[in-house]
């Protein structure tokens, strides 16, 4: 963790590799920061970026002893991911979802291009979670959901992380949420996991991901399902990237933002674009793996429902150029001719 008040001497292996004056492929290439009597990481194990105390590195270096980090805890120390997770008891993954959170949103804090939480907020956050209290044969006829709306994706991550096999009738138990609210965050959140895991070992099928995290056959068809529609989303996801940037490059878009790739019940991968320049060509830009680019005539509702496909007209024209055009080449389709 960062100590409270160090966050100004936070350090990454680029900034080392600077103070050095080598490049970072040559400084990683050597590891000097494996040495014996090298200061430890301040990031905690196994994060990818490594993080170190910039006081602690200089003393090294001028071969003076290195000063030992304050070791009683402070409500201003930050903490990554694995550090808030640790803190209350849920796992890192979970803590990927708590995040979203709008308290811990507003207390996030970047050092050393990493995100991290002060200790007082993530104890904050844990002081205001609903605890396990909820109705013991099913949730009572007439009432609304025990658990708030935004807050039932953490809680069922929690609950499936102690149990791969729990269902959405013991998550009714459980949190006193509406059995279809249940079915849907686990399902999503199986699928999600799934995705992950055969990201790791590609050789897997879904439904041998599914058997490895310990879900029941009979109880992911459609998590398995919804997985595959995940892994395609992640491919598509750095070529939507790069048509957006090249939207923000022709002045269309105030800001470079990659899309948020949807998947509706049709499982489908959708996303939107939306361009909130004046001179725009169009309100919003649409894609869809069926038949790629078109553009939509509201940025408030560009992404119409159902699976049936927009007809052309009233703001609706369909890009040619096949799935995935090129960037520039969907940008040329937009740019509006000289007679137009």
């Amino acid at each position: 963790m960062i100590r409270a008040g160090r966050q100004h001497l936070v350090r990454t292996l680029a900034d080392l590799a600077a103070q050095q004056g080598v490049g970072i492929d040559h400084y990683t290439r050597l590891k000097p920061y494996a040495a014996e009597g090298f200061p430890a990481p301040v990031s905690s194990e196994g994060s990818r970026t490594q993080l170190y105390d910039g006081e602690q590195v200089d003393a090294y270096l001028l071969g003076k002893p290195v000063p030992p980090l304050p070791e009683t805890e402070d409500d201003g120390d930050l903490l990554d991911r694995r550090e808030c997770a640790a803190l209350i008891e849920v796992s890192p993954r979970s803590w990927d979802v708590y995040k979203n959170d709008p308290a811990l949103t507003a207390a996030r804090i970047e050092a050393g291009g990493v995100e991290h939480w002060p200790r007082h907020a993530v104890k904050a956050f844990q002081a205001g979670r609903p605890g396990d209290a909820a109705p013991k044969s099913g949730r009572p006829r007439n009432t609304g959901d025990q658990v708030l709306r935004d807050q039932v994706h953490a809680r069922v991550a929690e609950l499936l992380d102690a149990d791969p096999t729990i269902s959405a009738a013991t998550l009714t138990e459980r949190l006193g949420v509406h059995r279809n609210t249940g079915q849907d965050a686990l399902t999503r959140l199986r699928a999600d996991r799934i995705a992950d895991h055969i990201a790791a070992h590609p050789t897997l099928t879904p439904a041998e991901a599914a058997a490895q995290l310990g879900y029941p056959a009979g109880q992911v068809r459609r998590a398995t399902a919804r997985a595959g529609t995940v892994l395609r989303a992640r491919r598509v996801g750095p070529y939507l990237a790069e048509v957006a940037a090249a939207l923000h490059r022709a002045d269309w878009t105030t800001v470079v933002a990659a899309p948020d790739v949807q998947l509706p019940g049709d499982d489908r991968v959708v996303a939107a674009l939306v361009l909130d320049d004046d001179q725009a060509p169009a309100p919003a830009l649409v894609w869809d793996e069926r038949y790629g680019w078109r553009t939509a005539a509201s940025r408030r509702h560009p992404i119409a429902k159902g699976a049936a496909l927009p007809s052309e007209g009233e703001g609706v024209r369909y890009l040619v150029g096949g799935i995935a055009p090129p960037p520039g080449d969907v940008v040329a389709a937009l740019t509006p001719t000289p007679d137009a």
